[in-house]
């Protein structure tokens, strides 16, 4: 039986990454075994459901147009990245969280999100928050790699650790929540060091990883902050509302300084692929060009007034946008379902062919 039982796992390790393989157009496309998402809201598919935290997107309208239009705990109102992404490697429709209860093995094997909404590399953000702080998603992501040792056994589990795509997307609310809205970090850093202390808890968070097993990792860098509903409303952008471009500056400033620094961890970690997400070009592109996205509105959400709507205050009794695929936005800082799923379009056509190489274990 237990023959019969490690055969079983090994099969449907080798159909992951064949599949994968063969992926769209008669390309070669990667050989991903699991997606192993790590972040904030963005990618968040539902762990603050089972922690006691404001941030929570389980209640209706979020949901609205997810599969059997049920809120799941992302902070959208259908899909996110990683699980249009799991899906076009042929991994799975959607990506569970961790913290989900019963999970099976089959999604074990093929993957999870550890993200929290509220989180940052910053450990101050968290303590805002009370989001899973990024530190603990390393210890959540310890259990699971012990738990995917006992499905699949130490050797297999190695294997499909070094084989998995990680998402790793946060960093927005280290700025929102302890510099330009809130000021703590303003107390000890200007913009250009704290962008380096955000900077260098990322390459420690990879190296953490690295250390662990994983060897392909994907980097998202910032959006464009300054486009966010709530910071032109907090700019007082009310009638004329514009994106704020100081902040727009700093996050292609330290988006600079990401894609750098990305290279650099690559050369010091060996056999590893470590790639830059520009999805601040993405977003911006679509916020200047709606037209040609079929797009209509661009600087509010489709939740309440689009104003400053947000996980509690976006909620049962708040009005909603007719049509939300003509949005930008769902709540006043998360983007909609139609453009998670254009950021997944770029990163299927210029983020994942980077990993297109072989190893010589």
């Amino acid at each position: 039986m237990a023959y019969y039982a490690s055969y079983s796992i090994t099969l449907i390790h080798l159909c992951t990454i064949f599949a994968a393989a063969s992926l769209g157009n008669g390309l070669t496309r990667p050989k991903f075994s699991s997606i192993l998402v790590f972040g904030d809201s963005t990618v968040d598919t539902g762990n603050n459901n089972y922690i006691e935290t404001l941030a929570k997107g389980n209640h209706f309208p979020y949901g609205k147009d997810f599969p059997g239009h049920v809120p799941t705990g992302r902070f959208s109102n259908g899909k996110l990245v990683p699980d249009f992404i799991a899906s076009m490697l042929n991994l799975k429709d959607t990506v569970p969280p961790f913290l989900q209860p019963n999970l099976s093995d089959e999604d074990l094997l093929t993957g999870v999100s550890f993200a929290s909404g509220g989180s940052g590399f910053d450990d101050f953000t968290t303590a805002l928050t009370a989001a899973i702080a990024m530190s603990q998603q390393i210890e959540y992501f310890k259990v699971y790699a012990a738990r995917l040792k006992g499905i699949a056994g130490e050797h297999e589990a190695k294997q499909i650790l070094r084989d998995s795509l990680v998402i790793i997307s946060a960093g927005t609310n280290d700025f929102l929540l302890n510099f330009y809205d809130i000021s703590t970090r303003k107390l000890e850093f200007n913009i250009d060091e704290y962008q380096d202390f955000v900077l260098n808890r990322l390459q420690i968070f990879i190296k953490e990883l690295y250390d662990l097993g994983c060897r392909k990792f994907a980097v998202s860098g910032l959006p464009c902050i300054g486009c966010i509903p709530i910071q032109i409303t907090k700019s007082l952008s009310l009638k004329d509302r514009k994106c704020v471009e100081d902040e727009n500056s700093d996050a292609k400033q330290y988006n600079r300084k990401l894609a750098r620094l990305l290279l650099k961890i690559e050369a010091m970690l060996p056999q590893s692929k470590v790639v830059y997400a520009d999805i601040y070009d993405t977003l911006i592109n679509l916020i200047n060009h709606p037209q040609k996205y079929g797009l209509k509105e661009t600087n509010k959400g489709c939740c309440g007034s689009g104003l400053f709507e947000v996980s509690p205050l976006c909620n049962e009794l708040s009005s909603t946008c007719d049509d939300p695929s003509k949005y930008v936005f769902w709540d006043s800082v998360h983007p909609t379902e139609v453009v998670y799923k254009y950021i997944a379009k770029y990163i299927k056509m210029e983020v994942l062919p980077k990993f297109q190489f072989d190893w010589d274990i």
